[in-house]
């Protein structure tokens, strides 16, 4: 099963190099992405988290391209006291891009090529025994530039982790919207899902359907 995503394809170069950038044909309107010190925090409603879901699993089938995610919009209202708002930008190991260059690639990039593109709607059973191995290569790495959040991996480890935001997407309305509940739902990304050492921070998933614009 497959989601199809309309998206902006846009090619630019650098030096020798021609890079490809996806982005979203419109950004998630309801969505959040906080530095707040240990933790990263993305906040979102359930259509945005779909398409993050979505956005997660083409970075696991286009690793000759860079997806960037735009979650700074102006309208959402102002994050917590000493909160740092970040995009985000998803890519596989193999490009070796730096993300010190990115704000010069951002710079050259065009309107693009509206396309649709077809992404897997589904996760793969995780072997989490395997995951311990020593020889284990398939590891997020994540790197903070121009305001932008970089999470490197594989398309193995990418796959495996989408389904935290169709978890968040599936189950956050009505669990928040239930009286009888504690009115919290969230889903972690934490150093077991993502095959990563002490130095990669946890993504905190979290539903909201407080925005200023009214409910989600």
């Amino acid at each position: 099963m497959h989601v199809h995503l309309p998206v902006t394809v846009h090619q630019a170069r650098l030096g020798p190099r021609e890079f490809q950038v996806v982005r979203p044909a419109r950004p998630p309107r309801r969505a959040l992405l906080l530095d707040e010190g240990p933790y990263l925090n993305a906040y979102v409603d359930d259509e945005a988290a779909r398409l993050l879901a979505g956005l997660w699993s083409l970075a696991a089938t286009s690793p000759r391209s860079l997806i960037h995610v735009p979650l700074r919009p102006t309208g959402v209202g102002s994050p917590e006291p000493g909160a740092r708002p970040l995009d985000l930008v998803l890519l596989h190991h193999s490009l070796q891009f730096a993300p010190s260059r990115w704000k010069e690639l951002r710079g050259l990039l065009g309107p693009g090529r509206r396309r649709s593109l077809s992404a897997p709607a589904s996760e793969p059973e995780v072997d989490y025994e395997a995951l311990h191995h020593a020889e284990n290569r398939d590891h997020f790495h994540q790197h903070l530039h121009a305001e932008t959040l970089f999470v490197t991996g594989s398309a193995k480890v990418f796959r495996e982790t989408a389904g935290a935001f169709r978890e968040v997407a599936r189950h956050g309305p009505a669990h928040v919207r239930d009286t009888t509940r504690l009115g919290h739902y969230c889903a972690r990304l934490h150093s077991g899902d993502m095959r990563t050492g002490t130095r990669t921070r946890e993504i905190h998933i979290e539903y909201t359907d407080s925005w200023p614009d009214g409910p989600a």
